[in-house]
């Protein structure tokens, strides 16, 4: 996964470059998005699986670079540990996107993603304790997004997560789907 996100982050570098300064076109556009997300997360122990749902609101600054902030909330996983019951996360945080739009009308884009983000892990205990893990959560991945006319678009992302100050969760694999709609 380090190695796939590694060579869409040099894509999206070549991509920036390879076109000179004056033919790159700023104008910033607003959108906003919602995407369904499957998370796994590798902790001591546990290896819980979380569907998930998010919110983004973003910027696109030209058809190569954007940047959105993020929430997103996970449903409970319930798990047959002897001391956790079930667990859920939520998360907030920033996010840039680097696009290659491919073809005339640039409606595929191949894209890559990095940012960073404040992941709280609750788990409800056996003994109906409660107990919260909390930290940053360092962001990787690579995609593809469709554009299908001026304001609406489909993409899809693979993401690897490493978490940092956190407790009892190493990382996280997340494969999201989602719409955005640019105004």
């Amino acid at each position: 996964m380090r190695n796939l996100t590694s060579k869409f982050a040099l894509l999206a570098i070549i991509s920036l470059f390879s076109t000179s300064a004056h033919a790159i076109e700023n104008q910033y556009t607003p959108y906003i998005g919602i995407n369904y997300g499957y998370t796994s997360v590798t902790a001591k122990g546990l290896h819980p699986h979380h569907n998930s749902v998010s919110a983004v609101l973003g910027s696109t600054y030209n058809r190569f670079f954007s940047t959105e902030v993020f929430y997103q909330y996970s449903d409970k996983d319930t798990l047959g540990h002897n001391a956790v019951r079930n667990t859920h996360f939520d998360a907030y945080g920033l996010d840039a996107l680097a696009y290659l739009p491919l073809g005339c009308e640039g409606h595929i884009a191949p894209l890559a993603t990095m940012g960073i983000g404040q992941y709280t892990f609750r788990n409800k205990m056996i003994n109906n304790h409660h107990k919260k893990d909390h930290g940053w959560g360092y962001r990787f991945g690579g995609g593809l997004q469709y554009n299908i006319d001026n304001n609406w678009a489909v993409r899809a992302i693979a993401r690897y997560i490493h978490t940092d100050d956190i407790k009892y969760h190493d990382h996280l694999t997340e494969y999201t789907v989602g719409l955005r709609y640019t105004f």
